[in-house]
């Protein structure tokens, strides 16, 4: 088999060289030269996959999609977050903050599906002996899990086609290299490159693959923009290293939805799932404390309970400070804007702190009502009774606006306990179906009011 070898492209006009150079000859741009991989002339025109075999054309109606079930990974939240399971032939990308547990986890679901599939663990950062010494610590004992510590992308294929394994996990693919490439491991070209050899293996012998991937200080995955592309999930895995519990989000997945998350918790023995964790975020919630509201928001199907903490005090500098974790910082600033303009509440000489409690990050409009309700009870100095629950978008004119899945979410709240909901009054119309809810629902039609409740 002949062997590949690298060429320089430009990337605005196309312009090949065997060397690098900063000014392209052809169209005169600067530092547009990228390295790539290239055919021999002397191979064959037709165009062959990585299993070996030429492709074809098929009639869409002649593909039999009844006897390929999804792979069950052993753990629901990451069943969820996938969509069902994991799809014959499908790229994953995972990726997250060191130590954060990714490698953790894909070792977890061999111990499951090794009982039935043949997997292939790739590890270009640790050693067969170090990986077993981790596979020990979590209990993961399967015979027909291959473990390989190897850099090399092209031996990687090799040994995909020679053991024809049901399952490959690759950890990491900035260890990964080709040795055609001269750039050095990790680089935009290498990873990219890599990506499209191990799709192009995964798609021609429909085997799944894992890809896991670092990421950089700004919070995304190393390498280019068009390795999200090449793959066909992209699932981040999100937490504080210092606390417990981790989510599992997807931000892209071509065979599911994109706002589901799994949340799972860190123990000595690994990751465990969390199959309640709206009573997790609600542990330890500080009671008959000023500045703290419960708010329920969607994430994909699931109804979750999160504790929202705001505090307001006298600045001590000329311009008030505005912070915020989990919450977007504009969006504060709206809110606060709407306080004071529509209900009265002076925000404009005191610093602004809001928090969500657990580490998730709230982006659903819903939780726009909780957050003004934390914020006036800091201002106030007067706790929010702690078997209330709000939802509801906060609009510029001091209105609530409805919101998706009131049924959903009200069930939840009765569900763990809460005695008063304060949402939209629009949405009761879609509550009225609900003979007993089991928990008292107060509709108001704008932030005033819902201030006004508070107290009812």
């Amino acid at each position: 088999m002949a062997k590949a070898k690298s060429v320089y492209a430009c990337t605005e006009c196309g312009y090949e060289t065997g060397k690098w150079l900063g000014q392209c000859p052809g169209c005169r741009e600067w530092n547009t030269m990228e390295e790539k991989l290239v055919l021999p002339e002397a191979a064959p025109s037709r165009s062959v996959s990585a299993a070996g075999t030429v492709s074809r054309a098929v009639r869409l109606a002649e593909i039999n999609t009844a006897d390929d079930p999804r792979y069950n990974t052993g753990m629901t939240e990451l069943d969820r977050v996938l969509g069902g399971g994991l799809v014959k032939g499908s790229v994953v990308l995972l990726g997250g903050d060191p130590g954060i547990g990714k490698s953790t986890l894909l070792l977890q679901i061999c111990e499951h599906l090794g009982r039935s599939l043949d997997i292939l663990y790739v590890s270009g950062e640790e050693s067969v002996r170090q990986l077993k010494l981790r596979a020990t610590r979590l209990g993961v004992d399967s015979a027909r899990l291959l473990v390989l510590s190897e850099t090399d992308c092209m031996s990687v294929v090799e040994s995909i086609n020679q053991h024809k394994p049901d399952l490959v996990i690759i950890d990491s693919i900035q260890t990964m290299n080709i040795h055609e490439l001269n750039s050095a491991p990790g680089s935009m070209v290498q990873v990219r490159e890599c990506t499209n050899l191990l799709t192009r293996t995964a798609k021609g012998l429909e085997i799944p693959v894992f890809l896991v991937g670092h990421v950089t200080k700004d919070g995304n995955i190393a390498g280019p923009k068009t390795l999200e592309h090449m793959v066909d999930a992209v699932l981040y895995f999100e937490g504080d290293r210092n606390l417990s519990y981790r989510i599992l989000r997807a931000v892209k997945n071509r065979f599911g939805s994109t706002n589901e998350i799994g949340v799972f918790e860190m123990a000595g023995d690994g990751l465990r799932e969390v199959e309640n964790p709206s009573q997790l975020l609600l542990s330890g919630r500080p009671l008959n404390v000023p500045g703290t509201c419960v708010a329920c928001v969607m994430e994909g199907t699931r109804p979750i309970l999160a504790e929202v903490q705001g505090l307001v005090m006298r600045t001590a500098y000329g311009t008030p400070r505005r912070m915020s974790t989990g919450f977007d910082n504009n969006r504060v600033a709206l809110l606060l804007a709407v306080l004071e303009k529509r209900a009265g509440f002076a925000f404009s000489g005191g610093d602004t702190y809001v928090n969500v409690v657990g580490g998730l990050r709230l982006d659903e409009p819903a939780a726009d009502l909780p957050v003004a309700l934390s914020l006036v009870s800091s201002l106030r100095d007067l706790p929010v009774n702690e078997g209330v629950v709000a939802f509801g978008e906060v609009g510029l004119a001091g209105e609530l606006r409805s919101v998706t899945n009131a049924e959903g979410r009200v069930r939840e709240a009765a569900r763990l306990g809460m005695t008063k909901c304060i949402l939209p009054k629009q949405c009761l119309r879609s509550l009225n179906k609900i003979a007993d809810p089991g928990i008292q629902l107060i509709g108001v039609k704008t932030v005033k009011e819902a201030v006004e409740a508070l107290g009812g």
